[in-house]
């Protein structure tokens, strides 16, 4: 019965967070999964891309009318190309080494969110956009925007193999400045593109003696459901900045304690 809840209870924050954050919350389930809930790192990499594509694919239909499907499908496909580099890379590198540079990018991630991280503003990199003509409301989508956005999900593709990560603080980014999108779209349609990534992911990572506890998993997975419901639901009412802050103070507190548990092992 503790087991049951403490699944459930776990998934419920990582989908919240997805759905109050557009992919930042991906970054918890590994954590979670791991020394809460009991599995070992290549089994709780596998189990967090299943459940955090399957419950971003759930929040992108939820938020539909905001997503903007064609940019979304382009960005996360091409994880295609980054996601089998890094699941190789996660099944090379020693064990330590790998949760080392997962609380490294964790760190990365929480400081990014204390900056503020995230608009328009903070990604001068006005070359990379498609650009938006004007008189009108949407960037033209053509080729070179699908291989700018297609780049930038490859590079997504290879946190997501190595370390089960959505890469939604890549993909969000990268959305507002090679599609222009504003910030509550990129959100949505990041979404998307994370699942379409995780799934790429997931595939890279399988193996012949990999065993997972799928009914655990399972329990996992509703609690993320229901947390993207009450994440998404519930977003436009919470404070960018308490959200921000309060994400970001939990998942450097959540890094911290994993490179000291680390650096205490044998």
């Amino acid at each position: 019965m503790n087991l049951l809840w403490e699944a459930i209870s776990s998934g419920l924050l990582v989908g919240l967070a997805l759905g109050l954050t557009g992919g930042g919350g991906s970054i918890l389930a590994v954590p979670l999964l791991l020394y809460g809930l009991g599995f070992d790192l290549r089994g709780a990499v596998t189990v967090s891309l299943a459940v955090v594509g399957l419950t971003s694919l759930f929040g992108a239909v939820l938020q539909r009318t905001t997503v903007f499907w064609r940019a979304g499908a382009v960005l996360g496909a091409g994880g295609i190309f980054g996601a089998p580099l890094g699941a190789w890379l996660g099944r090379t590198l020693p064990e330590t080494v790998v949760l080392l540079l997962f609380a490294g990018l964790m760190i990365f991630i929480a400081l990014r969110f204390l900056r503020g991280g995230g608009s328009a503003t903070e990604v001068p990199l006005s070359r990379f956009s498609c650009g938006i003509e004007p008189g009108e409301t949407r960037p033209r989508f053509h080729a070179s925007c699908a291989g700018k956005l297609i780049v930038a999900g490859a590079g997504a593709g290879v946190l997501a193999g190595m370390f089960g990560v959505g890469g939604g603080f890549l993909l969000v980014p990268a959305l507002m400045t090679v599609a222009s999108l504003p910030l509550q779209a990129a959100l949505s349609t990041s979404l998307l593109s994370i699942a379409i990534l995780s799934a790429v992911s997931f595939l890279a990572n399988q193996s012949a003696d990999l065993v997972i506890a799928w009914d655990t998993a399972a329990l996992f997975m509703v609690g993320a459901f229901v947390g993207m419901v009450i994440g998404t639901a519930t977003k436009r009412h919470v404070p960018t900045l308490w959200l921000r802050r309060t994400f970001a103070l939990s998942v450097l507190a959540i890094a911290l304690a994993i490179i000291l548990q680390t650096l205490a092992l044998p």
